[in-house]
């Protein structure tokens, strides 16, 4: 029998709240947003967030997860030359002026992609790593649907406007995360606000990131603009302990979209507050144990649960507790046993796994016989039947 315990949070924990305005919901500008609180995993904004849109260059960081993803397993090093065709050699739009019979070394276009928006560095790697950009384009599709970004598919390596070429900015935010959590020796590159390729072009050598040079902690990632998309970004910033990464799109100018980002970052990072709300180990309830030693186990949170409180809030926080019980015995300490789901206004949920708080061994021979002979008693007067006890090697299910 699936149980539910619903609480109010400040039964079982004391919350610190700074006393300041009631935190205020952000009225973007951007046709299409998602902000991300990555440290606790709060969604704090979503607007048309997951229909697949056109990404413009936003859509690199895709490519450049495919660059990571081979330096992360020795296909390629840092120092590895690619080669330069004459298709890539003579893309249009944002460039690092490249030219056939170049012979970039990975670092090279990282920085080529990232820091000036590289197209031609964009099909160098894709044919570099797939042979033809059509096939790497294959590849960043099934790659996507394999990391969980299910509105995400691909035309080509760049950017370039293509039918086949959508991500919705819930994607995206997943895949700056990804970035970020996955690969942190090659994320500073993100952070880098300038890069020419051997003198050349001097005046496409800097970041279009706006936030890189205004002090809010701002690091990455990628900024894109078409006609048909607009203007977007890619950011990320972190303060203190915590880590937002948010996408904008269908920005009018980048002088707007400029201002969005600053503001979200603003906002996100002053209207909201971390919290510790529960210790590791404290017990938050007690679930009934089947046929165990003890009649019931506490049920704690294996690590400390960091939530985010909008500033000023003093209510509208519950939690609620869910188990499949009476629990059977034997429980080992630490075992998963439940889910703690808590619920503030206007935030996404946080759901909380629960640990078995000590173990808990099989009960004595007169304590199974007796308990045994309730259940009987209980079904011949038109009771519940009694809970299913696990046997070792199989696995069963509770509705």
């Amino acid at each position: 029998m699936i149980r539910r315990l619903t609480l109010c949070i400040s039964a079982f924990v004391a919350l610190v709240l700074l006393a300041a305005l009631p935190a205020r919901a952000f009225d973007t500008r951007a046709t299409s947003a998602y902000v991300l609180d990555v440290t606790t995993g709060t969604v704090l904004l979503e607007r048309n967030a997951e229909a697949p849109l056109p990404p413009a260059s936003m859509s690199k960081l895709m490519t450049v997860n495919m660059l990571f993803e081979a330096l992360a397993d020795g296909r390629v090093t840092l120092s590895t030359p690619f080669g330069v065709s004459d298709r890539a050699a003579n893309m249009g739009g944002s460039t690092m002026f490249l030219t056939q019979g170049d012979r970039p070394t990975v670092e090279d276009l990282l920085q080529g992609i990232i820091v000036q928006s590289g197209n031609d560095a964009c099909v160098a790697v894709a044919e570099g790593l797939a042979g033809t950009e059509d096939a790497f384009a294959r590849m960043m599709t099934d790659r996507a649907r394999n990391m969980g970004l299910e509105n995400s598919s691909f035309g080509n390596a760049s950017g370039w406007p293509h039918p086949l070429q959508r991500m919705s900015m819930k994607d995206l935010a997943l895949l700056a995360r990804h970035l970020i959590v996955e690969f942190p020796d090659y994320y500073r590159y993100f952070s880098q606000t300038e890069y020419h390729y051997k003198d050349r072009a001097p005046d496409n050598r800097f970041n279009r990131n706006p936030l890189l040079r205004l002090g809010i902690g701002a690091d990455g990632l990628k900024t894109g603009h078409t006609q048909e998309a607009g203007y977007g970004l890619v950011g990320s910033a972190r303060q203190g302990d915590r880590r937002i990464v948010f996408v904008i799109s269908g920005m009018l100018s980048e002088k707007e979209r400029a201002e969005e980002a600053e503001a979200i970052v603003n906002w996100a990072f002053r209207q909201f507050t971390m919290k510790t709300t529960v210790k590791a180990g404290q017990r938050v309830a007690e679930a009934p144990v089947w046929l165990g030693s003890n009649a019931t186990v506490g049920l704690v949170p294996a690590a400390d649960v960091n939530l985010l409180i909008p500033a000023g809030q003093r209510d509208g926080i519950s939690a609620t507790i869910t188990w499949t019980g009476p629990i059977p015995a034997p429980i080992a300490q630490g075992q998963e046993l439940a889910q703690m789901v808590i619920s503030r206004d206007g935030l996404s949920d946080t759901v909380v796994p629960l640990i078995a708080e000590h173990g808990v061994g099989n009960a004595g021979y007169t304590k199974r016989l007796t308990t045994a002979a309730s259940k009987v008693l209980t079904l011949v007067m038109g009771g519940d039947a009694p809970p299913p006890v696990s046997i070792p090697g199989t696995t069963s299910t509770a509705n």
